[in-house]
């Protein structure tokens, strides 16, 4: 996702633009896609170095603390008033702790994780759940955001922006599995995929899972079902987030029936190599195997 919403980023943005990735390949990439501003940074310090504005989007808690507190992370290149924002997917306690750690170094921080996927990220039509300590932070970060997305949404203070998105992904992920059944049911019943679809997606049924992004083969084009389940949300990073939910469940001692076997299911899935990395809707796929 990252790489898609850095080059919206960049392709209207006129200041320039300093990337770094782990993967080199990634960067190398990016940058014989971009134009002649794009520079490539050497760590996260050397990018804070060079930045007022710097994005980040990784998959979990320990990347984040490490990219940004760690040895040559970004605290250690930045400068009085950057903005930091970051869009990854953690746990709402880290996310709080870095961005105190962030404001404390004389920067500013808001956290605002992103729904919409892959596809979401390649037509830059992504929504930004932001939290922020204060309005003028969640402005200047609607600024940059609003170029890779079409709604950028102050949820409230830091850290809201995290709470926001996991509720979000709660409900996702028990919508796949609920969608996934209930093709699979009629599909083991005789009906045409397409048509099921088609009705699901035009009655009270209807939900994104569905109408976008539907888990079986061949019902709509675009989805990563159709591709392999590749290219989407990985059944891992999923797993990831239930796991964020059930945390924030204990926390708060909320009940989470439906989101406790969600959160199974893609433990299990996860488990096997392939489906791990394939895209979350491969929940189907899984169903399919269960024995008739």
């Amino acid at each position: 996702m990252g790489f898609h919403m850095a080059k919206h980023l960049q392709a209207k943005s006129a200041a320039p633009f300093v990337v770094f990735d782990m993967n080199s390949d990634a960067v190398a990439r990016f940058k014989a896609e971009s134009d002649s501003s794009v520079t490539a940074a050497s760590s996260p310090a050397d990018l804070a170095s060079r930045a007022s504005v710097i994005v980040t989007a990784l998959p979990e808690s320990a990347h984040v603390k490490d990219v940004y507190t760690g040895s040559q992370g970004i605290l250690e290149g930045i400068h009085e008033g950057t903005l930091c924002i970051d869009s990854s997917t953690i746990d709402t306690s880290v996310s709080i702790d870095v961005s105190q750690q962030v404001l404390a170094a004389g920067a500013r921080a808001v956290d605002a994780p992103i729904s919409g996927g892959i596809m979401g990220a390649q037509a830059g039509t992504l929504t930004f759940m932001v939290g922020s300590q204060t309005d003028s932070d969640y402005e200047r970060a609607k600024l940059h955001l609003g170029k890779m997305g079409k709604n950028v949404i102050r949820c409230g203070d830091l850290g809201a922006g995290q709470a926001a998105k996991i509720c979000n992904n709660l409900l996702l992920a028990i919508s796949m599995i609920g969608t996934a059944e209930a093709m699979n049911l009629g599909m083991r019943l005789g009906l045409d995929p397409k048509v099921l679809a088609s009705i699901i997606n035009t009655s009270s049924g209807r939900c994104w899972s569905s109408d976008t992004a539907n888990p079986v083969p061949d019902v709509i084009a675009t989805a990563p079902s159709t591709n392999g389940y590749r290219g989407g949300f990985k059944t891992r990073l999923m797993h990831k987030d239930l796991g964020l939910v059930s945390n924030a469940a204990k926390d708060t001692r909320t009940p989470l029936l439906l989101g406790a076997l969600a959160e199974n299911i893609y433990r299990l899935m996860s488990r096997d190599p392939t489906m791990a990395d394939q895209d979350f809707s491969s929940v189907f796929e899984w169903l399919t195997n269960v024995p008739k």
